[in-house]
């Protein structure tokens, strides 16, 4: 008996509910459309850098140490001072040198003193062996004597030319322009010639180096991309390149020298080398820094606001793409990097698609098939030189 009426209240129930709300539901076809602001994607030149940590190093480094032995009498600079390349640092005792010198200038004398009798009576035993008046070993005797003369008087100029070599040893110089540290000796110190310790050392850091390590994945990441046509070098400007330091930016800029030809096995990256000018002496050896470098020229860029951009559960990227009759397409996105406040997209959008950039809220409601009411929003283009840090 239940079973028998069952079906007739349930469809009176139905019938008064549909009276008493006046209308039928709107089929999902016919659901309202959400406002959204969009942006329409155009492609743009972008010229493309990555920053790259590294530390400051010396143009030039020279160790200062004695060639001779001796006792320090002075020292002639201020630490901390710039020195001139032949300034004289520090003053060895010559006395004993000037001795050594002295000798082998008296021992030269006296040889060539010898020579003159020597020559002169070995000419005239030639003359009389030629009149059969002396013998043929008297006449080699003389020439022996005169030949062992010259040997002599070569000996004593060799010895004169080193005397006055470690004479001049004893003014220790500088053997380039930089800025000198402190001395590890004061005068009166006794010094060895070639000694482990250094006098003191003298940096150039103008300009200076900044060496940087890249790792081998991005050189063969830009490689592949140059090889695919879609970066181009840019000639004389890819050799330029910037610096940051912990205050802003560095106001000089540099140079890339060259990329070394081995790979730090270590942590498998590369050291790259670039000068930069230091005229007023702000960069300092062993300086921490960041190193704007150009990676390249990508002629058709596509950029996409970052509030445009969501993720899965996942965490893989995507947008949402107003399409054909105003309704939102899916779109999953291929991220390369963040440049300021944009995302730069290697796939997953074209150029003249409408990307919706509404804020989060919005966008959790929207899916795929929502009609949408499209209002433009401004989108100011792209600039590579704010936030160059490579997405992985």
């Amino acid at each position: 008996m239940v079973d028998k009426y069952r079906i007739p209240v349930t469809a009176f129930v139905l019938a008064v509910l549909l009276t008493a709300c006046g209308k039928e539901a709107p089929p999902p076809s016919q659901a309202k459309a959400i406002p959204v602001s969009v942006v329409t994607i155009e492609p743009r030149k972008l010229t493309l850098s990555t920053e790259l940590p590294g530390r400051t190093a010396p143009f030039r480094i020279a160790e200062i140490r004695p060639q001779v032995n001796g006792l320090i009498l002075r020292r002639l600079f201020t630490e901390g001072s710039e020195v001139k390349a032949g300034q004289v640092l520090y003053e060895i005792d010559p006395a004993p040198f000037q001795a050594v010198l002295n000798s082998a200038l008296a021992g030269l004398a006296r040889s060539e003193a010898s020579r003159y009798s020597i020559k002169a009576r070995a000419d005239r035993v030639r003359t009389l062996l030629d009149d059969k008046a002396v013998s043929q070993q008297d006449h080699d005797d003389a020439e022996a004597a005169l030949k062992q003369v010259d040997a002599d008087i070569a000996s004593w100029k060799a010895q004169v030319e080193t005397a006055r070599i470690n004479l001049g040893y004893t003014q220790v110089t500088a053997p380039i322009s930089g800025r000198i540290g402190k001395s590890s000796v004061t005068d009166g110190a006794l010094v060895t010639a070639y000694q482990s310790l250094a006098l003191a050392t003298i940096q150039q850091l103008d300009p200076i180096y900044v060496d940087v390590t890249q790792s081998t994945n991005d050189l063969l990441r830009l490689r592949r991309r140059f090889e695919k046509g879609d970066l181009q070098a840019r000639g004389a400007d890819m050799n330029k390149v910037g610096l940051i330091l912990d205050d802003g930016p560095y106001p000089q800029e540099g140079a890339l020298q060259f990329r070394d030809v081995s790979v730090e096995p270590s942590t498998g990256s590369v050291t790259l080398r670039m000068v930069f000018p230091n005229p007023k002496g702000i960069l300092l050896p062993e300086m921490f820094v960041r190193a704007r470098i150009p990676e390249g020229s990508n002629e058709q860029a596509i950029c996409v606001p970052q509030q445009g951009v969501l993720r899965n559960a996942k965490g893989d990227p995507y947008a949402f793409v107003v399409g054909a009759g105003d309704k939102v397409e899916m779109r999953m996105l291929t991220l390369e990097r963040a440049i300021g406040d944009q995302w730069l997209i290697t796939d997953g959008v074209k150029a003249g698609e409408r990307i919706v950039v509404e804020g989060v809220q919005v966008l959790q409601m929207l899916r795929p098939g929502t009609p949408v009411t499209v209002n433009p929003a401004p989108f100011a283009p792209a600039d590579a030189k704010n936030a160059p840090a490579t997405v992985k």
